[in-house]
């Protein structure tokens, strides 16, 4: 299948805290080289501070790499460029769902907002129930505020959002992480759910690894700011990485 997402070699360098010189920085990403498959869910892990979400943001368009420095590219465009041509083709879901969503929006808002960005008019209370309904949620719903729904709700209702302009992508981004196991399970099951049905590409970010093994056609070992395993979720028991080995013990018993 073709690659949608092709990162190259890609470094990424902060300044170290506390300074204002240039040459006191620290490097977060070290020759970053990753394929995210069209139709796939990619599974990012790793310890925080590895590196997960400034890959995220440079994926997503919002930092650029280290000048010089390898390239991210989306079916053969520069990301900027490729985003800027398909509005609405990348969506994100983030961790806090808290923050967000405002609260001072509706459901019906909150969802209608990236549609009225790309000057969708027609029809949307229609829209807003279609959406609400593959995200099973009730209709019933959309004149609520956030601080009248549950979390995992509220997280449903990011999802709808996400998934309203119909993209090519989406970038979950330790999207169930603050919700309760039991309710972890059912946004994953809804994930699942919708990339078949919508023929999305996933970037699943995460240090859960059994919701990435649940989830994930591809999982992508990141650990210190470098990918040092990748396995297809049939081939976790070939690992060679001592890292990813020791993470895949944990959760999966191989023998």
């Amino acid at each position: 299948m073709p690659n949608l997402i092709e990162i190259k070699n890609i470094e990424k360098s902060y300044l170290k805290a506390g300074s204002n010189f240039g040459d006191t920085k620290v490097k977060v990403l070290k020759g970053v080289t990753l394929t995210i498959e069209e139709g796939l869910c990619v599974g990012l892990i790793g310890e925080s501070g590895s590196g997960k979400s400034t890959l995220t943001r440079l994926i997503l368009g919002l930092e650029k790499p280290d000048k010089g420095n390898g390239t991210i590219l989306i079916e053969g465009q520069p990301v900027r460029q490729w985003i800027k041509a398909n509005q609405g083709k990348m969506s994100v879901v983030f961790q806090d769902y808290a923050s967000s969503i405002n609260p001072q929006y509706t459901v019906r808002e909150t969802i209608e907002e990236p549609l009225r960005a790309m000057g969708h008019t027609g029809n949307l209370a229609g829209k807003i129930d279609v959406l609400l309904d593959k995200v099973s949620l009730s209709p019933d719903l959309k004149d609520r505020y956030p601080h009248e729904l549950s979390g995992g709700q509220v997280q449903r209702v990011c999802i709808a959002r996400a998934i309203s302009t119909n993209p090519r992508c989406i970038v979950l981004d330790e999207a169930i992480s603050s919700l309760d196991v039991s309710v972890q399970i059912q946004v994953l099951k809804l994930l699942h759910k919708l990339r078949l049905e919508m023929k999305m590409t996933y970037l699943f970010v995460a240090h859960d690894l059994q919701a990435v093994a649940h989830l994930c056609n591809k999982m992508v070992f990141l650990y210190r700011g470098e990918i040092v395993e990748e396995l297809m979720s049939g081939d976790l028991a070939n690992a060679q990485n001592e890292y990813a080995k020791s993470l895949l013990a944990s959760v999966i018993p191989f023998s």
